[in-house]
């Protein structure tokens, strides 16, 4: 049987966002969540889309896309991020990065920063900041990854264990009522390790990351000190960030 109008519009907005949670599927499209579950099975038994945990996503891009097709995904809302949390830096802060494009981006508005200690995983970030206005970069090593050029594993972890730094920031895959979460372990494991070592924690997430599941959950709000976005969450989530004592930052 051919896909209904419906159907094509679900499959519409999963090629745009990649996964989301059914809830914000059901808004949407303004129908029901019991309508959208009826509409989505013949689309999970045909194998055109993925069943999670109160989410579905394409079987093509569930986890991750590869890193340089989501530097270009919601380029504009991860720079403006990236050049609000900048202003909050001073010259002569420490910094520790983890691996993702809207620290990516970051990096990029640091470059006009003076005398930065950057600790990273992330070769992207690494090259941009190192040899730069007197910075010094100290990067992780470990497994190197195809895809983003990141280095992960013990060795990584074990190797920014020793710094204490001003701002620990990590970005993040997903981000619901409970908190943050990723889709691969090893990158849930590092960025947990990183806010532990800052003064400040920070995550920084486009507002695409509201509502969805990950597959690993990274840690709740608790944990950090602020999350910075281009666009308000929803109510719930909002409310749970302040019940942690966190701050939001809208870019």
């Amino acid at each position: 049987m051919p896909p209904s109008k419906r159907q094509r519009e679900i499959m519409r907005v999963l090629e745009h966002e990649g996964s989301v949670a059914l809830s914000l599927l059901a808004r949407k499209l303004d129908v029901s969540l019991e309508t959208i579950r009826r509409d989505i099975k013949p689309l999970a038994d045909s194998g055109s889309l993925i069943k999670m945990h109160g989410a579905v996503g394409l079987a093509s891009t569930i986890g991750e896309a590869p890193f340089e097709r989501r530097m270009r995904e919601n380029s504009e809302a991860k720079r403006g991020i990236a050049a609000a949390v900048a202003a909050t830096i001073r010259d002569g802060d420490s910094i520790m990065l983890d691996t993702g494009t809207t620290t990516s981006f970051l990096a990029r508005e640091l470059i006009g920063h003076r005398r930065l200690t950057i600790v990273t995983n992330s070769s992207d970030i690494a090259r941009t900041l190192a040899t730069l206005n007197d910075n010094r970069v100290y990067m992780a090593g470990g497994e190197l990854r195809s895809d983003n050029g990141a280095a992960f594993g013990s060795t990584a972890i074990d190797f920014i264990s020793r710094f204490s730094v001003t701002h620990a920031i990590i970005s993040t895959g997903a981000v619901n009522t409970h908190g943050m979460m990723d889709y691969d372990l090893e990158e849930a494991e590092f960025a947990r390790t990183v806010l532990m070592r800052g003064q400040r924690t920070l995550v920084v997430t486009d507002h695409s990351k509201f509502g969805r599941d990950g597959l690993v959950r990274v840690c709740g709000f608790e944990a950090i000190s602020e999350l910075a976005t281009d666009k308000a969450p929803s109510a719930e989530i909002a409310q749970a960030i302040a019940d942690a004592g966190a701050r939001l930052l809208i870019a």
